[in-house]
């Protein structure tokens, strides 16, 4: 499947197969999953990938109840790292052994950048983990689909009691779910007419911005 096939026919999907997922296929999609950008490729994501009854029951009760989070086969918890550091001395010595850069004073200089962006507000880090844990997510989701996995992006859940019920430690950012999983019927979620999309006209803005007072929706033609 290339790209534009993937982004045209991506789903979001709550119904889902009994048919497992094989463990290769996973290890494929989290492997492209680290391929996301972030910024400094500081990859502050992490991924709890829940496949076991018991533990998806304990997501879904964080869950607001949703059956899906228990029907899919795997479902994915994506949480954010919200130190900046954490990574930042194996990432600038990587840069550093490759001459991405030229020296340790270049490596240092950098190190004491992202240092300075540790000492940002929670809030602010809390931005942060999330702008780069959401790539990390939704490439997820496009190397799920390459492979005929199906997937739904969540954010229904109570972060609190996620972060309780599986002992996140402090400095964790719960992001978002995602289930995975094959579809029951994988041509009825391609083959319905795609939900109404803001056109480009109305989105992208040139040289300045002037957003548009009204809403309009198009079935968009893109992939046909």
């Amino acid at each position: 499947m290339d790209f534009t096939d993937a982004v045209a026919t991506r789903r979001s999907v709550h119904d889902y197969s009994d048919e497992s997922i094989a463990q290769s296929t996973l290890d494929a999609i989290f492997q492209a999953t680290t391929l996301a950008p972030s910024g400094y490729n500081l990859q502050p994501w992490e991924l709890l990938a829940l496949r076991d009854t018991e533990t998806k029951e304990r997501l879904k009760a964080v869950a607001n109840g949703q059956d899906h989070v228990v029907d899919a086969d795997t479902t994915v918890v994506v949480l954010g790292n919200t130190d900046p550091m954490a990574h930042a001395e194996a990432v600038f010595d990587d840069w550093l052994a490759k001459e991405y850069i030229p020296n340790d004073d270049v490596r240092n200089a950098l190190l004491d950048n992202v240092e300075a962006m540790a000492g940002m507000s929670a809030a602010d880090r809390q931005t942060w983990t999330t702008r780069s844990s959401s790539l990390a997510a939704m490439t997820l989701m496009y190397a799920a689909w390459t492979h005929g996995v199906a997937s739904c992006p969540m954010e229904g859940f109570d972060a609190d009691g996620l972060v309780e019920a599986f002992d996140i430690p402090d400095g964790y950012e719960p992001v978002m779910l995602i289930t995975l999983g094959y579809p029951t019927d994988p041509a009825a979620d391609i083959d319905n007419e795609r939900k109404g999309r803001r056109p480009i006209e109305e989105v992208v803005h040139y040289e300045a911005f002037d957003p548009r007072e009204e809403t309009t929706l198009e079935t968009p033609a893109f992939g046909a």
